[in-house]
């Protein structure tokens, strides 16, 4: 582990392969630590040729977080973070890899940071330019359990925390894929243990936006690659297909069955469209 420090935030991060290979730097979404890059799909990148590097957005695992409901940072401030973190590890250029949320700040960093980006693989993240008014977004079930969140005074203990976010992760990862819920439920008590305020996490969605970068993807002049399973009920799958078709050449790897996603199963397919992307 490697923690990045700047202008009192700390941002924990960790890093797999040879420093003189490739980078790839990984934004996971809202919500969620770097362990959800699972070490797995990290070990197998790596070994394709790349160095690979994960870590914590603020308010998740141990990096810096605030107070529930008040962060301390913007959308843009969240982007600017995958930056000091390719600085920190003096890396010119990457390939940058962003899960969901992580996928929209990627959007942002490809229009902010060109020189510093090799390439983007956008997975399972959201359409913002024109036309987005018209699409369809999460499903019913998805938004009535994130209303009674917001509502309910989160538990105080880690089994408590552990069984909400395994409520979360049933009614947002509906797919088609076959699931270990014994290990799931094992990763969600890591990543509420490795945390001091687990509670935080959903600041987040509080982050406002104040830039104009998520509406300008046609200008993205960087190689990208979007990948989205075709049962996202958090993000639906159309909205791959517009960020497909939106940014400039553009390549899409559509996931049959996936949900809202990186599963075990996926792993060889994804590396496989990145090295053939970017190589």
């Amino acid at each position: 582990m490697k923690m990045v420090s700047f202008h009192d935030v700390h941002i924990c991060t960790e890093s797999f392969g040879s420093p003189g290979n490739p980078a790839v730097l990984l934004i996971m979404g809202a919500a969620s630590s770097m362990i959800w890059w699972r070490t797995e799909f990290c070990e197998k990148l790596a070994d394709k040729g790349f160095y690979v590097i994960r870590y914590d957005n603020r308010d998740t695992g141990k990096s810096t977080c605030y107070p529930p409901g008040e962060p301390g940072y913007t959308f843009e401030d969240l982007a600017d973070d995958a930056v000091a973190v390719l600085d920190a590890y003096e890396i010119d250029k990457a390939i940058i890899m962003g899960m969901s949320m992580g996928g929209m700040l990627t959007q942002v960093i490809a229009l902010r940071r060109p020189q510093q980006v090799a390439g983007i693989v956008l997975l399972s993240s959201m359409y913002f330019a024109d036309g987005a008014e018209s699409l369809p977004y999460s499903s019913d079930a998805v938004n009535a359990f994130f209303e009674q969140m917001a509502k309910s005074e989160p538990p105080k203990d880690t089994d408590g925390l552990v069984e909400v976010a395994i409520r979360q992760w049933r009614i947002t990862n509906q797919s088609r894929r076959p699931h270990d819920e014994d290990h799931i439920r094992k990763m969600n008590r890591m990543d509420v243990e490795r945390s001091d305020h687990f509670d935080s996490r959903m600041n987040h969605s509080y982050a406002q936006v104040t830039g104009d970068e998520l509406g300008r993807i046609a200008e993205i002049a960087v190689p990208a690659l979007v990948i989205h399973g075709t049962d996202d009920v958090v993000i639906p799958y159309v909205h791959g297909e517009m960020l497909a078709k939106t940014i400039p050449h553009a390549a899409l790897l559509t996931m049959n069955g996936a949900g809202h996603e990186l599963h075990p199963l996926d792993y060889d397919s994804v590396i496989e469209a990145i090295f053939k992307q970017f190589c």
